[in-house]
């Protein structure tokens, strides 16, 4: 890949994480319920879905996928599905203490963290249409194909892994000023509303609009 072209792409993975999505949402409720360094398992999380599906469109199966209206269907409402369950998940946690569960008792594995982050970006086909839209640009089909894909793939993680991490330090320090229960449970309800935003937001998606 050469200079100018991957700077540019720098440039695009940075406007693709800090455009608001699923993954910004995870990031700053985790971010705000168990601190930066826990809320990162999470972001590796999304790494590895992200990296799944720039796999699926590098081996052409992207494509097949994003084309297929039943497996479209399928990721999309399994997506929404998930997006629900979190929606629910963050409504439940609004009557805890934040404090609290930043507390090591109060900690969430660092599997099921890393299993949060990979399912919200593995059931989002938005995402997989997105990076064969994408990615294609930046790709010279007459030189080495994997070490562009490489090259690109590090990249997408190096940007995703900032970006993320500052929508999660943003939210952190959201916590020091939440002094009294009403905060917290109004900021835990704000959250819960952003993931079934963005569930319904998903579940409008249609396959003919973003192929």
């Amino acid at each position: 890949m050469e200079w100018e072209v991957w700077l540019a792409f720098v440039g695009a993975s940075i406007l693709i994480s800090v455009s608001p999505g699923a993954g910004a949402i995870l990031s700053m409720a985790t971010g705000l319920t168990l601190g930066v360094r826990r809320t990162y398992w999470t972001i590796l999380g999304l790494q590895i879905g992200l990296m799944v599906q720039l796999a699926l469109v590098a081996v052409g199966l992207g494509a097949a996928l994003a084309s297929s209206a039943l497996a479209f269907t399928v990721i999309k409402w399994l997506g929404v599905a998930y997006l629900v369950y979190l929606a629910v998940r963050q409504w439940r946690l609004a009557g805890a203490d934040l404090r609290t569960q930043m507390s090591p008792a109060g900690a969430a594995g660092a599997t099921a963290l890393i299993t949060r982050g990979a399912l919200v970006n593995l059931t989002n086909p938005k995402g997989l249409v997105f990076l064969l839209a994408v990615v294609p640009q930046f790709v010279d089909p007459a030189a080495p194909l994997l070490a562009q894909y490489l090259a690109i793939g590090f990249t997408m993680v190096a940007v995703d892994l900032v970006v993320m991490g500052g929508y999660a330090g943003l939210a952190s320090r959201l916590l020091g000023w939440l002094s009294t229960p009403r905060q917290q449970r109004a900021v835990n309800r704000t959250f819960s509303g952003l993931f079934a935003t963005a569930a319904v937001v998903l579940a409008f998606v249609r396959r003919a609009a973003t192929a």
